[in-house]
């Protein structure tokens, strides 16, 4: 009896390290991390940030944004980026990086009041691999609003090799309690982003006042020791 459960203890842990080398080497690149730092008291402004470390030089990296929800777009001084000098040591994840940039940008971040007390809710996050370049739809719900949602992204790739080229829009439903229905578009289907092979919707994160909605796109872009991974997102005033 025991060694019967030895045994079956010993294929679930083989299975498992299967499993984790797999999502290994299909994710072997520059995997960005993504990071919720805040909206504006209002909901008018949100900030985010991602960080990695690069796989050609070891050296990590951060990147800050800042975006007007109304707009969909960033605010003038609201793309920084910062690259350290220096490769991570052994067993770093360069979230250093994302402290220095955080650090060294205060004043920017103070003028548009954005808070990191003030995280959205998250009522989606996909735990899912998606690496195909037709699109996705996903369907979630805010429980304390009683309002369901239903966001169909559609990817166009167009090129290949070196030359790849792609883009995507989404259709962004919302119905409420009383049956009332609101539509919205996100993205811009015009906007090529070169080296980009596919991209997901990760998460949907709604602002504390239930006034603006985050979705965070996922995007692919193929290297050298396997795929890189960075976000981007798209705003929505509800």
């Amino acid at each position: 009896m025991f060694s019967m459960k030895m045994r079956k203890l010993r294929a679930v842990i083989i299975a498992l390290a299967v499993r984790s080398i797999f999502i290994g080497a299909l994710h072997a690149g520059d995997v960005a991390s993504f990071v919720d730092l805040g909206f504006s008291e209002n909901g008018g402004i949100y900030m985010f940030a991602q960080y990695g470390v690069d796989e050609s030089t070891l050296r990590p990296w951060s990147e800050l944004f800042i975006v007007d929800v109304g707009s969909n777009d960033f605010v003038t001084d609201g793309r920084l980026s910062y690259k350290h000098d220096k490769p991570v040591a052994l067993g770093q994840d360069g979230s250093a990086a994302l402290l220095r940039i955080i650090s060294r940008n205060g004043k920017i971040i103070q003028k548009y009041r954005s808070s990191f007390m003030r995280q959205g809710i998250p009522l989606f996050i996909s735990l899912e691999d998606v690496r195909d370049s037709g699109g996705q739809t996903i369907d979630f719900r805010d429980f304390e609003r009683g309002v369901y949602y239903t966001a169909a992204l559609k990817t166009a790739v167009y090129g290949s090799d070196s030359n790849i080229r792609s883009s995507f829009f989404i259709n962004f439903d919302s119905l409420a309690r009383n049956g009332a229905k609101k539509s919205y578009l996100a993205g811009n289907p015009d906007i090529r982003r070169a080296g980009v092979t596919a991209y997901s919707i990760k998460k949907a994160i709604v602002s504390p006042d239930r006034n603006a909605m985050i979705l965070v796109i996922e995007m692919t872009l193929p290297s050298a020791d396997g795929v890189n991974i960075r976000y981007m997102i798209e705003a929505l005033r509800l």
